[in-house]
């Protein structure tokens, strides 16, 4: 699975609050709807910015905050395939994989905003076209990748029928 697109760039500590505002939690739960609101708070036009196939990177704990499974959702429907960060709030990293959404673990010190980059998933691997350098990921396991690519948990089980990922 390789795919390609422009960087958008966070910092550190972006919690799910402001991934989508808590205020919306309750207006809808029309996944669509609030994807309009994806990281409002920090770029007011962000939603505008993103186009199907980018791709969100920050820095150290990225999804910290709630548990909302709309946080990995609106990132998904907004048309972001994947989220690289130094590292993730741990219940932010279920949620998405479960959600169908791409997680990499890694140094993002050397890709920044506007960059266009190529993930290598089952490599574990970011090339940089921009700057024409390649970064390692920490390789996501191969049962990960099972359920990422049928969109998530509950697609998986829907396809498979029992949780058998060996």
């Amino acid at each position: 699975m390789v795919l390609k697109g422009k960087v958008h760039k966070f910092g550190d500590n972006i919690n799910t609050d402001y991934i989508i505002s808590g205020k919306y939690k309750f207006k809808t739960l029309d996944m669509v709807e609030l994807a309009k609101h994806l990281m409002e708070d920090i770029e007011p036009d962000f939603y505008k910015k993103v186009k199907k196939g980018d791709f969100i990177v920050a820095g150290r704990n990225f999804g910290c905050g709630s548990s909302r499974e709309q946080a990995p959702l609106v990132i998904k429907y907004a048309g972001i395939p994947a989220v690289v960060a130094k590292s993730f709030a741990r219940i932010f990293y279920r949620n998405g994989i479960n959600n169908g959404l791409i997680l990499l673990e890694g140094d993002t010190d050397k890709i920044e905003d506007g960059d266009e980059i190529e993930i290598y998933l089952e490599e574990g691997k970011i090339k940089n076209i921009t700057k024409n350098i390649e970064i390692y990921v920490t390789k996501t396991p191969e049962f990960l990748i099972k359920i990422i690519k049928e969109g998530g948990i509950i697609d998986y089980l829907k396809k498979y029928k029992n949780f058998d990922i060996g």
